[in-house]
């Protein structure tokens, strides 16, 4: 599949981007409830693209590595639909936007333990907790995904952040064992929670992430090797259930500024996806109060209008 854009044009606009991401450093809040992250320099900013040809775009601190938090919630959701069953997923968490903070606990009680949509954290406790049950060395089988898809052997776990994390888990603990009295998480609370709070704490950089999820761009080929990761169809509704849940209760407005599927994450990253195109990352640790990048926001503005791409029409 080929390009429609100039690469040193795009190379230009990546440059102009970073050049001006400064102007939002002083706007947002790092995500303090999480110590480790609380640590982050604020002020950094890089943004990375990669084609369908596996080529890279990159400028500012693309290359630094960070937590990437909430997208890994997606990366779980690929080993589960690559792993499991189908329907023992679907029948155990939804497919609509929540319309909630990424961390309700209201919401889930009304409805009786069913989460919403597998990128709230209810949700992707619910999947860590099928992917716990079911594959053996989750951990390894997580981190071994994220090095192939992203081309990069030394990608790993922060275990700082995840001590962190797990240090201060009472919400999460809450939304699982609420989960658990109803019947819907099986496994054992603490073990499901280990899990889930290493693959946030999965350390990757701008350009790690942009060619790891270049395959959604692509039909659900990996750009580097062929290989199939999703079926088209999978690929689809991933694409689709990003564009309606990946950045929670701000779906609608992400979708409105921006109009790409994405997934955001408390770290600072947003991944993005141009169908038939490109993926791209952009990381700033400032977030806006629904969790999401406040400088990564305004970058994929800007570069979606610089590229002018429309994959809503």
């Amino acid at each position: 599949m080929s390009t429609s854009f100039d690469p040193s044009a795009l190379d230009d606009l990546l440059a102009r981007i970073a050049h001006d991401a400064p102007r939002h450093f002083g706007e947002g809040q790092v995500a303090n409830y999480i110590p480790a992250l609380a640590e982050v320099v604020p002020d950094q900013f890089g943004i990375a693209v990669c084609d369908v040809a596996g080529r890279v775009y990159r400028a500012g601190a693309a290359d630094t590595p960070f937590s990437i938090q909430s997208i890994s919630k997606l990366l779980n959701l690929i080993i589960a639909i690559q792993h499991l069953d189908e329907a023992d997923i679907w029948q155990r968490v939804g497919r609509e936007p929540s319309g909630q903070a990424f961390n309700s606990i209201v919401q889930l009680e009304v409805e009786r333990g069913i989460p919403r949509n597998p990128f709230i954290n209810a949700g992707a406790l619910l999947v860590t907790d099928l992917l716990v049950s079911r594959i053996m060395s989750i951990h390894w089988v997580m981190r071994e995904l994220a090095r192939r898809l992203a081309g990069n052997p030394t990608l790993g776990f922060d275990t700082r952040v995840a001590s962190s994390e797990m240090a201060h888990k009472a919400r999460n603990a809450a939304l699982a064992y609420l989960m658990k009295a109803y019947g819907n998480l099986h496994g054992e609370v603490d073990e499901v929670l280990d899990v889930y709070f290493h693959g946030c704490a999965l350390s990757m950089s701008c350009v790690d992430v942009a060619r790891a999820f270049a395959f959604l761009a692509n039909r659900g080929v990996h750009p580097d090797d062929g290989g199939v990761i999703v079926t088209p169809q999978q690929n689809r509704q991933l694409n689709a259930l990003l564009l309606t849940c990946g950045l929670y209760d701000a779906a609608g407005d992400f979708a409105w500024r921006v109009g790409l599927p994405g997934k955001s994450g408390v770290g600072g990253g947003i991944v993005a996806i141009v169908p038939g195109q490109m993926s791209l990352c952009v990381w700033s640790p400032r977030l806006d109060s629904y969790g999401n990048s406040v400088a990564g926001l305004r970058a994929l503005e800007t570069l979606v209008e610089g590229l002018g791409v429309a994959p809503l029409g």
